[in-house]
C-alpha cells in the first residue's frame, strides 16, 4: 500500500510540475545578478533581458544583490520558490571558486541550483592607470618586482577571478601586488580611474571603454587567445608568461527543484537569443564569447571547474581579505 502511494505522489507531483511548465511565464521574472549595476554581468544580463521579455511575453526585471563575495545574491536565489520567477546569473566567482576559499557557504554549488544555460566566457583584460609608467607586460612585471607590496591592484571582490588573475600575476612575476577588493566591477573602476589604484585585471567588457577613450591604459587580456574585441593586444602568455589564462565564465541558473518544464523552457529561449547575430557580434564587441548549450552540458562544466579552483586556490595561498 505505502509503495501505491508512493507511485501516486510521484504522478501527482510529475504532473503538477508539467502543468507549472505549460502555463510559464504568466509574472513577471526576476533576475538576480550579485554584483552591482555597472560590471561585465550586470552588462551582459541587461542587454539579454529585455530580448527575453519579447521571447518570454513577461518582464524579465534584473535585481542587483551585491555584498559577502556574491553570495549574498546567491543564498537569496538558492532559497527562492523553485517555479522559475527566480533566475540567477551565476559564475565562476559564485559556483566554483567562493566554495574552495571559504569554510563555510550558505549555498550548495550543486545541490541549491540547477543549471540552465552557459551566457558567456571572456578574458579579462589588464589595464593600467595612465600615470603607471609601463606599456608593456614585461614592463609592469619588472616595476613590480623593483617595487614589492607598493603596485596595488583592485578587484570586483574577494575570491573573483578578478584577484585570482592578480594573485597569478604576481607569482608568475615573482613580484608582491596588494589586492583591495571592491564590491563589483564598477567601484573597482571607479577607484582605477581615479588613481586610488594603479592595476587591475577588469571585465573586458567594463574597462574596454575607459581604454579606447585613453583614460585608463590596456596592456593585455588574460585569456589563452587574443580577443576578438582588442585584437591588437597580446595575451600575458604571449607577451610574458606562458600558460597564463586566467578567465570567467558565467550562466543562467535557477533553485534546485525548479520543473524541467520550466529550465528546458529557459535554456531555449537563451540559446535563440545567443544565435541572433545582432546580439552575438554585440557580446563579442564587449570581448565575450557567446556559449549556449544544453543544462547538461553547464551541470558537468561546473563540477569540473570545482575541481579546478580547489587546485588554483590551494597553490595559490589565496585567502579571504
Amino acid at each position: 500500500m505505502g509503495r501505491f502511494r508512493c507511485v501516486l505522489f510521484s504522478i501527482a507531483t510529475l504532473a503538477a510540475a508539467q502543468a507549472a511548465g505549460q502555463g510559464y511565464p504568466s509574472k513577471p521574472i526576476r533576475y538576480i545578478v550579485p554584483f552591482p549595476p555597472g560590471g561585465g554581468q550586470d552588462l551582459v544580463v541587461r542587454a539579454l533581458a529585455p530580448r527575453l521579455t519579447e521571447a518570454l511575453g513577461q518582464t524579465v526585471v534584473v535585481d542587483n544583490r551585491a555584498g559577502a563575495a556574491t553570495m549574498v545574491g546567491a543564498e537569496l536565489a538558492a532559497k527562492a520558490a523553485p517555479d522559475g520567477y527566480t533566475v540567477f546569473n551565476g559564475s565562476n566567482t559564485t559556483l566554483a571558486i567562493n566554495p574552495n576559499l571559504y569554510a563555510k557557504v550558505p549555498y550548495d554549488p550543486i545541490r541549491d541550483f540547477v543549471a540552465v544555460v552557459q551566457i558567456a566566457s571572456l578574458p579579462n583584460l589588464l589595464v593600467v592607470h595612465p600615470s603607471l609608467p609601463v606599456r608593456t607586460v614585461k614592463e609592469l612585471a619588472a616595476l613590480a618586482l623593483r617595487r614589492p607590496g607598493e603596485l596595488n591592484y583592485g578587484s570586483s571582490g574577494t575570491g573573483t577571478p578578478a584577484q585570482l588573475a592578480g594573485v597569478m600575476f604576481g607569482d608568475a612575476a615573482h613580484a608582491k601586488l596588494v589586492h583591495i577588493p571592491y564590491r563589483g566591477t564598477g567601484p573597482a573602476l571607479t577607484a582605477l580611474l581615479s588613481g586610488e589604484t594603479q592595476i587591475m585585471f577588469s571585465s573586458i567588457t567594463s574597462a574596454l571603454p575607459f581604454a579606447r577613450s585613453g583614460r585608463l591604459r590596456a596592456i593585455a587580456v588574460t585569456g589563452a587567445r587574443r580577443s576578438q574585441a582588442a585584437p591588437e593586444l597580446p595575451t600575458v602568455a604571449e607577451a610574458a608568461f606562458p600558460g597564463f589564462e586566467a578567465t570567467t565564465w558565467y550562466g543562467m541558473f535557477v533553485p534546485a527543484g525548479t520543473p524541467a518544464t520550466i529550465v528546458a523552457k529557459l535554456n531555449s529561449e537563451v540559446v535563440k537569443v545567443l544565435r541572433v547575430p545582432e546580439f552575438r557580434d554585440w557580446l563579442v564587441a564587449q570581448g565575450a564569447d557567446p556559449v549556449g548549450g544544453t543544462p547538461e552540458e553547464l551541470a558537468a562544466f561546473v563540477k569540473a571547474e570545482l575541481v579546478k579552483y580547489a587546485k588554483i586556490v590551494r597553490d595559490s595561498g589565496m585567502r579571504p581579505d
